[in-house]
């Protein structure tokens, strides 16, 4: 990962934990959705093993952050109200979270539409 660590410089939780707001030593700064980042979870249970057990996560628009617990110096764990928090967040990929957000997001609504799943 050399050339693409990307370090945070501030994390807070806002909105009565609806948003996660990221500041990299970049200068770069994200407001990722509680929603965004659980239907995105680095855990096996939504990505699966590989990509073809990828799962789309449907009903999570309410979901909110019950808590933000450091791993080491290269993540958090993000604990979600409702029960998940398996997942470890990086540093690189929470910034990728943030830099392809609109991509990602389309995605996923294009998924749950293709899948008719609700938010």
């Amino acid at each position: 990962m050399a050339g693409e660590d990307h370090w945070p410089t501030a994390i807070r939780l806002a909105d009565q934990g609806k948003t996660l707001n990221i500041d990299f030593e970049s200068g770069e700064n994200f407001s990722l959705p509680a929603e965004f980042l659980r239907v995105s979870s680095p855990s096996a249970e939504v990505q699966g093993h590989d990509p073809s057990q990828r799962i789309t996560v449907p009903g999570k628009k309410n979901v909110a952050i019950a808590s933000v617990e450091p791993v080491g110096n290269y993540a958090v764990r993000l604990a979600f109200d409702d029960g998940h928090g398996s997942g470890f967040y990086t540093w690189t990929y929470l910034h990728e979270l943030g830099a392809r957000q609109a991509e990602l997001w389309a995605a996923y609504l294009d998924d749950l539409a293709a899948k008719k799943l609700q938010r």
